[in-house]
């Protein structure tokens, strides 16, 4: 019999965080969140200021991470947020670069 839902079904999101991001803790609270979630990727610093952010896993847990980019650390100004689907990489485990 045919199974109606993948077991191993799993989504990938990029997001583009704006504002005061970088020097206020925003990669390590995205390792954080996503490691709690149990999301796998990677999150870095750009050069334009922005924060990036890409992680691979189940649907629910990349919207929940997404909801917490929003909001960001303490220190952060988070000002705009970009949400894209993007393509499923094979990564393992979460690590800021």
């Amino acid at each position: 019999m045919p199974h109606n839902v993948a077991v191993n079904e799993r989504a990938a999101k990029r997001w583009l965080i704006s504002g005061r991001v970088q020097g206020v803790g925003f990669r390590d609270f995205a390792y954080r969140r996503a490691t709690q979630l149990g999301l796998s990727g990677w999150t870095r610093n750009l050069a334009d200021g922005r924060v990036e952010v890409y992680a691979v896993g189940a649907d629910d847990a990349l919207n929940r991470l997404g909801a917490m980019l929003h909001m960001g650390p303490r220190m952060a100004d988070v000002r705009h947020v970009e949400e894209q689907p993007a393509p499923v990489d094979e990564v393992s485990g979460f690590e800021v670069r």
